[in-house]
């Protein structure tokens, strides 16, 4: 029965991001963004990235080309046993 009760949340689609860097503005520089305005990111470019499914952070990988696609090599999980 157990692998009955699991097999119904396994096809469930979630809502997966990865989130390259963030930073802080005030409004004033919120509201004056326009096309070609370059943000500095507090992240360094070697630091990774963070993997969250339905907003909640649980692992960090590294940015990889895919084709012509960017694609995430998980490298840690975060708040799991191993």
């Amino acid at each position: 029965m157990e692998n009955k009760s699991l097999d119904l949340v396994l096809d469930i689609k979630v809502n997966v991001a990865v989130q390259l860097g963030s930073c802080e503005l005030p409004m004033r520089e919120v509201l004056a963004l326009a096309p070609g305005t370059i943000l500095q990111l507090a992240q360094k470019a070697n630091e990774p990235v963070s993997l969250h499914v339905n907003q909640k952070l649980v692992a960090r990988g590294e940015v990889v080309l895919v084709g012509d696609s960017f694609g995430i090599r998980v490298t840690e999980f975060v708040g799991r046993a191993k």
